[in-house]
């Protein structure tokens, strides 16, 4: 039975595993590595879109539009950050100073373009960097929670994260000053180490059980839980109080000595809530701690946004365009190619015109050199020497360049007036602020959403 809840964690970890997938195609995408998607070769072999490209003869070019794209969306989020702030949950500068909020939230922003998901942790602890109210960003690729469909996350019932600690970390957070427990821990880590197989923890490849090298595998899960419990209330003390029904029978024994004296004795009124509880698993499944949520909003403490999550589906910013950046690229090669094997200052030289005592090899030196002087024999109607210049025409290739160009603006809403760019030299001043108000309304529902996750972050901060 203990394992049932790492079990569950394990689920939800695998059930997202498209969701990174896509995700790290997305992020390679953004920071330039774009040739990479696997590809089947004509012999069958699976190979990538560059070593195919290659094989056949092209250089494979990159021009990163989606990375500009995306500093353009966190440059002018990062121009706006103050304003959207105003009216919002304002948060301790304190807490803001000692967690760099403004740069948290600008990388936030950068993986929700990319992946459609924004994850903070905020928690109450100690740290090098003082004692307090600490926010962390946190991967895609360390998190999981149960399929939820509601875009406030009200439907998450479980949720929790990978950490990789160092030994000394493990211990000093599970051993809690005991000898005997810090026996245990290093005990239940060094069979893991070693490679003793535990029913939950067997497949090595999976990465929900394995830490990096010299880091130590913890699984952070909560789950939301049903509990019953007795409200109290005392009028003699003038004050409300919950008692689990294993704790009720003090209460009774009190009320009975209060009756015997003829004090009023305490209401009692059995309920059944919910709580969120925390429990901490070694990945070979040993339970290193648990406790309820011991915050003011009584939640975990995670803030979870996903966008857009139509049918609990994830969709990113950076999805959108990945296409057109991929026709971009080949269009690009193309051209590339084409220039690259069509003629450049050939010069057709008729054999029957070559003047004595020169060779051909002195008369291309004498052709590229300047102010040079060829003398050639003239007989009849016989072909001059002649250069030719291949133009690099193709079919339209430009045309489609400059299509999908705009298309990618068109598609992601970035445009040339949201990046301060100005169309021609007689636009005024306020037509280029009307075009860029304009040009961001494409992007307003996906900003708005990430202002909607900060401001809850905020609200968990003040609650924490």
């Amino acid at each position: 039975m203990k394992h049932d809840y790492l079990q569950l964690a394990h689920e939800a970890y695998m059930a997202a595993s498209d969701l990174r997938k896509r995700r790290r195609r997305y992020k390679r995408y953004t920071y330039g590595a774009q040739w990479d998607d696997p590809v089947t070769g004509p012999t069958g072999e699976v190979t990538t879109e560059g070593e195919l490209a290659a094989a056949n003869g092209n250089r494979p070019l990159t021009n990163n539009m989606i990375r500009q794209m995306v500093k353009c969306v966190v440059g002018n989020f990062r121009n706006g950050m103050h304003d959207n702030n105003n009216g919002g949950t304002a948060v301790n500068r304190e807490i803001s100073v000692r967690n760099a909020l403004d740069e948290l939230d600008s990388r936030m922003l950068e993986e929700f373009l990319i992946s459609g998901c924004a994850i903070q942790r905020v928690v109450s602890e100690h740290r090098m960097g003082g004692c307090g109210v600490w926010v962390d960003n946190i991967s895609p690729e360390e998190f999981f929670v149960n399929a939820f469909r509601d875009p406030r996350g009200l439907d998450i019932e479980l949720v929790g994260m990978l950490h990789s600690m160092s030994r000394r970390e493990l211990l000093m957070r599970f051993g809690k000053g005991s000898g005997t427990k810090a026996m245990n821990l290093n005990g239940i880590y060094d069979r893991i180490e070693s490679g003793g197989h535990h029913e939950l923890g067997t497949d090595a490849e999976n990465e929900f059980y394995t830490a990096p090298a010299g880091r130590c595998r913890v699984i952070e899960v909560w789950t939301l839980e049903s509990r019953n419990i007795v409200k109290c209330h005392d009028r003699m003390n003038a004050g409300t109080f919950t008692v689990s029904p294993e704790q009720a029978a003090a209460i009774r024994r009190i009320n009975t000595e209060r009756g015997r004296s003829g004090q009023e004795t305490i209401e009692m009124l059995a309920r059944t809530t919910m709580r969120w509880h925390c429990r901490y698993y070694a990945p070979s499944g040993e339970l290193l701690d648990e406790y309820d949520s011991p915050y003011m909003h009584g939640m975990h403490p995670f803030i979870v946004k996903m966008y857009p999550l139509i049918d609990g589906e994830v969709h990113s910013f950076v999805e959108d365009v990945v296409d057109q950046q991929k026709y971009i690229n080949r269009l690009i090669t193309l051209m590339d190619h084409v220039l690259g094997s069509s003629a450049k200052g050939v010069l057709l030289f008729p054999v029957d015109q070559k003047p004595d005592g020169i060779s051909w090899k002195e008369l291309g030196a004498m052709w590229a050199n300047t102010n040079s002087v060829i003398p050639y024999y003239r007989n009849g109607n016989g072909a001059e020497p002649r250069q030719v210049v291949g133009g690099g025409e193709h079919s339209g290739a430009n045309q489609l360049l400059d299509i999908e160009l705009k298309l990618l603006q068109q598609i992601s809403g970035v445009s040339g007036a949201l990046q301060g760019q100005i169309g021609r030299a007689d636009t005024s001043a306020a037509l280029f602020e009307a075009q860029t108000r304009n040009a961001s309304v494409a992007l307003r529902d996906l900003l708005d959403t990430f202002h909607s996750f900060r401001e809850l972050r905020n609200i968990k901060i003040a609650q924490t």
